[in-house]
């Protein structure tokens, strides 16, 4: 006697994308401790703290590290000075190409 399964398929999937935009859209915020003890006397603490969200979502939240964070920030200045020095550098290569060649 042969027996028949109903396969059901679930309507509600989830694609990795349809995951991600809601992480990015609401936020997760992972977090965990590590601590090193020898007999008792705490040795090392490590507290990881792991925040994904979307940067309108951290903003909304008052994280916003990275607008006042001077290794992010660039007011011109030292792209200013890199042009100067690739141009005086182009000023010396094109002098030292102009100079006679001796043999």
């Amino acid at each position: 006697m042969a027996t028949s399964r109903n396969i059901t398929q679930s309507t509600d999937s989830h694609t990795l994308f349809d995951v991600l935009e809601r992480v990015l859209d609401k936020g997760v915020v992972i977090t965990g401790d590590i601590k090193i003890k020898l007999v008792d006397v705490e040795l090392l603490t490590i507290q990881l703290r792991l925040l994904i969200a979307s940067v309108d979502k951290a903003r909304e939240m008052g994280i916003a590290w990275w607008e006042n964070n001077p290794d992010y920030l660039s007011n011109g200045t030292d792209i200013k000075k890199l042009q100067s020095r690739v141009t005086e550098l182009e000023a010396q290569l094109a002098e030292a190409r102009a100079l006679p060649v001796s043999k």
